[in-house]
């Protein structure tokens, strides 16, 4: 990527311009996602902000955010795991490297944090699945995700 990238921790500075990437994100194909309000997002970055493991990241390309990351450091058997929850890069950077760039340097960055694996899920079938598959990522034979 010829790009020039700076990896960031999410602040609350950034909250606003975080907010609005999510949204812009993930209310269109393939995810076509419905929030009720800008508030309901606002308050579901809050909380993660405020859990006591939040780990979260933004790339930035310039002065431009155009990449977020959220998630949390949990204790696993071989140490920590940074599990990512939620992950976007802006469509205008999307087919560009900037997501696999994004990876790469959250990558370096937990491990200075002694955290050694990431786990995450995604939709069966998205773009989104190919891309992890892409970066590295492996199917868990032995996982399911399930909901109550």
């Amino acid at each position: 990527m010829g790009l020039e990238v700076d990896l960031h921790s999410l602040k609350y500075d950034m909250l606003d311009d975080c907010v609005d990437l999510f949204i812009d994100t993930f209310s269109k194909e393939p995810w076509n996602d419905v929030y009720e309000s800008r508030e309901q997002v606002v308050v579901f970055f809050e909380n993660y902000m405020k859990n006591n493991y939040f780990i979260g990241y933004v790339l930035k390309i310039g002065d431009e955010l155009v990449g977020l990351s959220l998630g949390a450091k949990k204790p696993c058997l071989k140490g920590m795991e940074y599990f990512i929850d939620q992950f976007c890069v802006s469509e205008k950077f999307q087919g560009q490297g900037a997501g696999s760039k994004f990876l790469e340097l959250i990558e370096s960055d937990i491990k200075k944090q002694d955290i050694n694996t990431i786990v995450l899920t995604t939709s069966k079938g998205f773009p989104s699945e190919k891309f992890y598959l892409k970066n590295g990522f492996k199917i868990s034979d032995n996982a399911i995700l399930l909901a109550k």
